[in-house]
């Protein structure tokens, strides 16, 4: 584990208006475990079970194969236009699994892996891509909040619902917030971490440093040689982990989760990751993204370089991965099926939110709606 220091030149002295200015160190560490080729470092293995590492594993294959099932199906037509996930799994999956039932996940629009695993049915997906609300109605009892999709807007409902568990006195429940780079550049983000800091909010906070923001690379948002070392204005521990590296990421979650669930605060984590493809199926990487970049990229990917480490471990095999592929495709092919026989759905839903009350205006065009939908010509 490699380590970015950075010291204050104070010097001891006392600052404007008396301010005590100490000497300090700030250190940034970086974290792997797993390399790209899937060999252990043994000294910091996490000492999963045979149980959780297979658990992992199928839970990032299920959302590579979902990720693939969805940009067929939107390049079909038969759904919306979606953020594709792929590359990006270990990052999301990892941190889950250091989950507890009564920690929160509070998301962004890439952590489908995550939300599988926090019991969302693959039919939610299908429901939010096609323009469904309904896709947003998480099972009961389950703490995940919808998809966000404006930047760092969660970070603050993370931090509320944070404060609010440490009000209630629930010591054994934190938060877990997810974002990416593009983020750290929206004024939410700071204002998230400044409150987590000062409230000593039980919230963990995950930047997925995939390098886009859409089409912005991450050298033209920041010039902070890390993300992590953001936290360093707001006095909580900041740790750069390896993203590609599920062992890595569940380590420094469940690192953090606990020193959250002590009343110890908030971290913020960046993973350093890579978005494999485009930012939305509406977006054309090849138009800004290097081909040999990416290329450099794939040879880290998450999931050849995790089955290696299952395979050398001798829990895993090639039957395993056969019988694995084709059970997944049985269970999406099944909530697809699911998804399109579904057709009780109110047209003019949309109409019924737009305020608090009824209000003419939108009566109005709601009536303009449905009149046009029954002047719509049917297939014969």
């Amino acid at each position: 584990m490699s380590t970015r220091t950075c010291e204050t030149p104070t010097n001891g002295q006392k600052g404007p208006y008396g301010l005590d200015l100490r000497d300090r160190t700030f250190n940034i560490s970086h974290l792997q475990i797993l390399d790209e080729f899937g060999n252990l470092d043994a000294d910091r293995a996490p000492g999963l079970s045979s149980e959780q590492l297979v658990r992992l594993y199928r839970a990032m294959v299920l959302a590579r194969v979902v990720d693939d099932r969805l940009l067929k199906l939107q390049r079909q037509g038969r759904i919306g236009t979606f953020p594709p996930c792929t590359g990006q799994e270990a990052a999301v999956c990892g941190p889950t699994l250091a989950m507890t039932e009564q920690d929160w996940f509070v998301g962004s629009f890439r952590e489908l892996g995550g939300r599988l695993m926090r019991g969302e049915p693959i039919e939610n997906t299908l429901l939010v891509y096609s323009g469904y609300e309904e896709g947003n109605v998480f099972p009961e009892g389950k703490r995940t909040l919808p998809i966000s999709i404006i930047l760092a807007a969660q970070a603050l409902h993370a931090v509320g619902i944070a404060n609010a568990m440490k009000l209630r006195g629930e010591g054994d429940s934190a938060v877990l917030c997810f974002f990416g780079d593009g983020a750290t550049s929206e004024g939410d983000f700071h204002e998230a971490l400044n409150f987590a800091s000062l409230w000593q909010a039980p919230v963990v906070f995950i930047c997925q440093n995939n390098h886009w923001a859409i089409s912005v690379p991450r050298s033209k948002q920041t010039r902070s040689p890390t993300l992590a070392q953001k936290a360093i204005a707001y006095d909580i521990p900041g740790v750069q982990v390896d993203g590609n590296d599920a062992l890595a990421m569940y380590s420094a979650a469940k690192e953090a989760l606990d020193r959250a669930h002590s009343g110890g605060g908030p971290t913020l984590i960046e993973a350093v990751t890579y978005r494999m493809r485009m930012h939305t199926t509406a977006d054309d990487p090849s138009r800004y993204q290097e081909a040999e970049q990416l290329e450099a990229w794939e040879k880290r990917d998450p999931l050849p370089r995790f089955k290696n480490h299952l395979h050398a471990k001798g829990i895993w095999s090639d039957d395993q991965q056969t019988e694995l592929e084709a059970e997944v495709k049985q269970r999406i092919e099944a909530a697809v099926s699911a998804f399109e026989s579904m057709t009780a759905f109110k047209p003019d839903a949309p109409f019924d939110h737009v305020f608090g009350t009824p209000h003419p205006r939108i009566e109005e065009q709601r009536a303009q709606f449905l009149d046009a939908l029954k002047r719509e010509p049917t297939d014969a």
